[in-house]
Order: structure tokens, then C-alpha cells, then sequence
């Protein structure tokens, strides 16, 4: 089984430091409720630690665009979980929290 890497880093130069692209790579060979159940578990580690969860929202991000006019159903799902997760960063961090997740999400 081959998994997709994510070449964010030779595009855009960011670094990822978590293995969420990958998790949901492999999830995805599974299903809708893999998918699901990689965003739980994901979302709750990624709560604990602003630069984390904002690689997790950009993850989302990529994968919406990754399966676009490719798979309604992945590309519709990973849009509700992105929403989720960025509607958390954007209300609980602050400062310079806050100030970085939008810069690297930029």
C-alpha cells in the first residue's frame, strides 16, 4: 500500500512536525468513518498545542483540495472537519498564538 506523502515542505518551504497527513492517508483507505475517527483522536492531540493543531487545520485544508471533483464524499467531509477545527483555533487561541497560526496558514 502505497501512501501519499505531502510535499508541502519542497512547495512551500513549512516543515510539518506531526505525521497527520499521513494518518489520514492511510485512513482514507479504509473509509468515511476511518476518516472520522482519525479527526477525533488528531483533533483532541492536536487541542494541546497551538502549533499542531494549526498544521492539523492546514492537513484539512489539503485534503479538501486533494479530493475535489475526485470524491464528493472525502472532499465534503474533510470541509466540515476543517470547519470544526479552524472555528477552534481562531476562538480559543490568542496573542501570538493566534498571530501565528495565520501567518502559517496563510
Amino acid at each position: 500500500m502505497r501512501i501519499e506523502d505531502w510535499n508541502i515542505e519542497a512547495m512551500t518551504g513549512y516543515k510539518p512536525i506531526t505525521t497527520f497527513y499521513t494518518d489520514f492517508s492511510i485512513a482514507e483507505r479504509f473509509g468515511v468513518d476511518a476518516i472520522k475517527d482519525t479527526f477525533k483522536n488528531g483533533f483532541k492531540y492536536a487541542k494541546t498545542n497551538y502549533k499542531v493543531l494549526t498544521e492539523f487545520v492546514m492537513v484539512l485544508n489539503w485534503k479538501i483540495w486533494r479530493w475535489y471533483e475526485k470524491n464528493n464524499a472525502f472532499c465534503t467531509l474533510y470541509n466540515t472537519l476543517w470547519e470544526t477545527a479552524d472555528a477552534y483555533a481562531c476562538e480559543h487561541l490568542k496573542g501570538e498564538e493566534l498571530r501565528y497560526f495565520y501567518k502559517t496558514t496563510d
